[in-house]
């Protein structure tokens, strides 16, 4: 077996790889053996088939079966010995790939085209700079999630006339010319809730209504611009949901209050934990802290996509052999078309110089993760999720159970590592770097924005 590589250029080469018939003969005939071994044809015991038989029924299927694994480690060997740095996988060549002749022929030539990671220079110094959101956590930010705690550990009473908070339960009927429609939508036990309604008028017909009253609405203008909401509501497909402008009447059945909880030392141990707070400032004092907590690594992912930004804006002349990556994404994605690969590939090649650029200052400032720091990712993760649904203190066994859980799926391993290095890139970049902390409230944190530069792609 021969094997070569000739360069294009910087950017692509076209690997040939030739076979001749000693290379994969003995593979082909142990396969065909094993294939006659366990051959039941009629006429014949088994194992007894004529060798020349299973070769003329199962030859050509082999031959390519075998030569496929000999070409295959071929290719992953030579690529691995030589150090060949690859986006992607090597492609079938268009052009001086020739038919290969199964039946007859004997030596055969595979020919791949071949895309190189191109070779890049970033750095980031003093002259870089970036700015770092520190959220300060004011009393409205309190308040608003004291607010939110009463709610979610509040209770749910029946009420007699409807408010705006309040989730409102009927018959939904589609009418016609002011009558029931026998061929509309009805749906039992539809659930409406004022507050989400986004037409005031609309909306206000709900709000003072009683169990018992039939109110007469459209779903449509309540909802403009939500789909989602329509559809939900109608209980048909969004592409449905948004042709449907018809008026319908809503019977109310039931309407449903949230009652807050009262500020005491129950709700004090119910979220976090018995004795942990003994009275209403140092409850303030603890929600607090723990916002401080959870806004902090907002302000680490916002810098880290602005150390993004700014890593994209250095590697904006990067080139890559576009057709080759561009055939080789058809090829790995059956669903794909190629309009939706040439859609797509910006977002694909800004990608890839993001990865490049992260490999280079890895390497260059000597930089590693290892376990530990994707198990305090996963950590970080696993408590942002457990806090969505209330949870402020976790139980260590049940954190570590959860976090083995998110380590079982390789995605999420993945996902993980890729975190643990941006934030191990992001803090070795603040002691590089010109970077300004500026103090901001949560409001003016999401109204700054994600940095941008005069060239923003």
């Amino acid at each position: 077996m021969n094997i070569s590589l000739n360069n294009n250029d910087a950017l692509s080469g076209v690997l040939k790889i030739d076979v001749a018939r000693n290379d994969y003969d003995g593979a082909v005939e142990k396969s065909l053996r094993e294939i006659r071994q366990k051959a039941n044809m009629p006429g014949f015991r088994k194992g007894m088939v004529p060798m020349g038989m299973v070769k003329k029924l199962y030859g050509t299927h082999v031959l390519a079966e075998e030569l496929n694994k000999l070409v295959a480690k071929a290719m992953t060997d030579y690529i691995k010995d030589n150090n060949i740095n690859l986006l992607g996988e090597p492609i079938p060549n268009e052009t001086e790939q020739q038919k290969l002749d199964l039946d007859n022929g004997e030596n055969f030539e595979f020919v791949f085209d071949c895309a190189y990671r191109p070779e890049i220079n970033v750095d980031v110094s003093k002259e870089d700079k970036l700015t770092y959101y520190k959220i300060q956590v004011n009393d409205d930010a309190v308040d608003k999630q004291i607010d939110s705690y009463t709610a979610a550990y509040g209770s749910y009473e029946k009420a007699e006339q409807s408010e705006e908070d309040d989730m409102i339960k009927g018959l939904l009927v589609e009418l016609a010319d002011g009558e029931p429609n026998p061929d509309g939508i009805t749906v039992e036990n539809a659930i409406v809730m004022p507050k989400y309604m986004k037409d005031k008028t609309e909306q206000q017909k709900f709000i003072g209504a009683g169990v018992g009253e039939k109110i007469i609405f459209n779903p449509f203008n309540a909802y403009e611009g939500s789909d989602i909401d329509l559809a939900s509501l109608l209980k048909v497909e969004q592409a449905e949901a948004i042709e449907i402008k018809s008026d319908f009447s809503f019977e109310i059945q039931e309407i449903t209050r949230n009652k807050k909880a009262e500020l005491n030392q129950e709700l004090f141990d119910r979220i976090f934990g018995e004795g942990a707070v003994k009275d209403e400032t140092e409850f303030r004092e603890k929600v607090k802290s723990l916002l401080a907590e959870q806004y902090e690594p907002e302000s680490e992912y916002r810098f880290i996509e602005n150390f993004r930004n700014l890593l994209l804006d250095k590697t904006k002349n990067v080139i890559f052999a576009d057709d080759i990556l561009k055939r080789w994404l058809l090829t790995v994605n059956e669903n794909k078309t190629p309009e939706d690969v040439e859609r797509e590939y910006p977002l694909v090649t800004k990608d890839l110089r993001y990865q490049l650029a992260k490999d280079k200052l890895m390497t260059g400032w000597g930089l590693t993760v290892d376990d530990n720091d994707v198990k305090k990712v996963a950590e970080q993760a696993a408590r942002a999720q457990f806090a969505q649904y209330g949870m402020m203190s976790v139980p260590d066994n049940l954190l570590t159970g959860y976090v083995e859980k998110m380590m079982e799926k390789q995605e999420t391993v993945r996902n993980l590592v890729e975190r643990a290095i941006e934030e191990k890139l992001a803090a070795a970049a603040k002691e590089k770097m010109d970077v300004e902390e500026r103090e901001v409230s949560f409001d003016e944190f999401l109204d700054a924005g994600v940095e941008n530069y005069d060239n923003k792609e």
